[in-house]
């Protein structure tokens, strides 16, 4: 990937966010909120979002697939096609449900598939303005600052703090992540947003999160972004998180160390059932 089509995109998306995201912020109709499933929203942002960056994107990239989130809820099927050469994979609005009640935090995630491996992604809050983007082997970067989320990350388990979340939480896993809260300083519960955790996690703001829906258009940039910033992502068995993978459970972690931490207390929760 270009340095230009990096910025292309970039540039891009802040456009589309201005233009379709930031003047219905705190001003959608009721007509605009729809429900897809039980507390499942999708906003006329999501809808003309995914529309413009499809035509912006597709206009940059002609040969490469579309997989948005919007599109998958009618069209399943175009998750068996990630690992088909170039494929953008858009979250649209991430956070609708804060979006929709005028709060934040929400982001749009755009990843770049290369036979099902995120070669390039772009993470942008659209209130702060902020850019979030990586690049498989060339880094990652926060409005053109290199990140490192390793550098004076804490080893101590006693002094980590980290995000939870209990949506879709197995019942088998509570024992283990009752340890975990146990056995950290802090847990904070999900927002709900990865794109705006990941970012969290890649500035050393948090140590940890834990996850268990892994929707590939919620985790394919942020994944990348935290991987290229120094830090993990992989399954709660150790193994590496791959796109459009379908397991249960995904742990971020700001280094190795943290992640280390994080899976033995984890382990201890689990052999105590």
């Amino acid at each position: 990937m270009t340095n230009r089509l990096s910025e292309e995109v970039a540039d891009l998306i802040r456009a589309v966010a201005a233009r379709e995201i930031a003047p219905r912020y705190r001003a959608l109709h009721a007509h605009e909120i729809e429900e897809k499933g039980p507390g499942d929203l999708v906003t006329a942002a999501d809808h003309a979002v995914e529309a413009a960056l499809a035509d912006g994107l597709l206009a940059l990239v002609p040969e490469a697939l579309f997989v948005g989130e919007e599109r998958c809820a009618r069209a399943p099927e175009l998750l068996d096609r990630l690992g088909e050469g170039l494929v953008w994979v858009v979250d649209p609005v991430d956070g609708t449900g804060n979006f929709a009640a005028g709060r934040a935090p929400f982001a749009v995630m755009v990843a770049l598939l290369r036979d099902g491996i995120t070669i390039a992604s772009w993470i942008h809050d659209p209130l702060s303005g902020r850019m979030m983007v990586a690049e498989r082997g060339g880094g990652a970067w926060c409005d053109g600052q290199r990140l490192d989320s390793a550098a004076a990350a804490r080893a101590d388990p006693a002094e980590l703090a980290g995000i939870v979340s209990s949506f879709a939480m197995p019942e088998a896993k509570r024992d283990a992540v009752a340890a975990l809260t146990a056995g950290v300083a802090e847990i904070v519960p999900t927002l709900r947003c990865a794109g705006h955790e990941y970012p969290l996690v890649a500035l050393g703001e948090r140590d940890f999160a834990l996850y268990w829906r892994t929707l590939v258009w919620d985790h394919a940039a942020g994944a990348l972004l935290l991987e290229e910033a120094g830090g993990v992502v992989e399954r709660l068995d150790g193994t590496t998180y791959r796109p459009g993978s379908t397991e249960t459970g995904i742990l971020l972690a700001r280094s190795r160390a943290v992640a280390d931490a994080v899976h033995l207390l984890l382990r201890r929760g689990q052999a105590a059932r």
